[in-house]
């Protein structure tokens, strides 16, 4: 902490809400920013702010790619000032799912990011990343991976949510721990991925009939998974069905596919969308203050 206790976020353009709702939570000063883009679409940031001596936390979404280059110029902005610390919050990380190399030649994407953003900062967070393993190639600075479902069981359980179903053995812990939160049953659906956009689901014996049901993620991209799963729980029976997740990708039709079968949706602030509902951010400031 800088002698005078001072804290700034500074928030790139893909996490205004998030900045300035971590501001509000760590009772730090949100900086003014100056970002635009030039006629041929480079990106120009400018920090109006003396950040001298100063803890500074750095919250940026590293999607879709021109995300990431602004976060770099962020990070060397901030860096030109001899602030007393950085954090860099990256709330989504982009390329975490392209985490091991399958054919000769391939880059491990997740592994090149992490290097960039760990070259120029003192601390890493992120939240709910699809790759635990992505977190260990930060070598020589912290790195913790928060997590959204404090936050997502609270909203769900003031929603009346009465089961939590996840889509696939794979993410069935996550589904467990907002069953918890939220004090109620929790399920999976077997799931097998054909291609990238068509998976089949074999049904279950799923007790759901007239329940208030959400179907939980950690990344919603195209729908698919989710609206395989809705369309089993409205075979079973169930009377009110939320798809809920923590980062809302949310590609081409999704909102579209996932309207016409479930009654609500529902995202965190990790990426900002129409659906952004949850903030993650008090999860956090837990994590920077551990």
């Amino acid at each position: 902490m800088s002698p005078d206790g001072i804290m700034y976020v500074v928030g790139g353009s893909a996490s205004q809400r998030l900045s300035a709702e971590l501001a509000r939570v760590l009772k730090a000063k949100l900086a003014k920013v100056e970002i635009k883009r030039f006629p041929d679409d480079e990106c120009y940031v400018r920090i109006d702010e003396e950040l001298e001596g100063e803890d500074v936390f750095l919250v940026q979404t590293t999607w879709p790619d021109k995300n990431i280059v602004e976060l770099f110029l962020l990070q060397d902005a901030i860096r030109e000032f001899d602030v007393s610390s950085l954090t860099t919050v990256v709330p989504y990380f982009g390329y975490a799912r392209q985490d091991k190399q399958f054919k000769t030649g391939e880059p491990i994407s997740a592994r090149a990011i992490a290097r960039l953003i760990q070259s120029n900062t003192d601390e890493f967070i992120t939240v709910d990343i699809h790759a635990s393993s992505v977190i260990d190639w930060f070598d020589g600075v912290s790195a913790k991976n928060a997590h959204a479902y404090p936050e997502i069981g609270k909203f769900l359980k003031a929603k009346g949510t009465q089961m939590v179903l996840s889509p696939d053995e794979g993410r069935w812990d996550n589904a467990k721990r907002i069953a918890d939160v939220i004090s109620c049953d929790a399920d999976y659906l077997v799931k097998e991925r054909l291609d990238g956009e068509t998976v089949t689901m074999t049904p279950k014996s799923l007790d759901v009939k007239g329940k208030r049901v959400a179907i939980v993620d950690d990344i919603i991209s195209t729908g698919s998974t989710i609206v395989k799963a809705a369309e089993q729980l409205r075979k079973h029976g169930a009377a009110h069905i939320v798809a809920a997740c923590t980062h809302g990708v949310f590609a081409r039709d999704a909102v579209t596919k996932l309207k016409a079968c479930c009654d609500e949706i529902y995202s965190t602030d990790t990426i900002e969308n129409p659906t952004t509902t949850i903030s993650v951010a008090s999860q956090i400031a837990r994590m920077a203050m551990d």
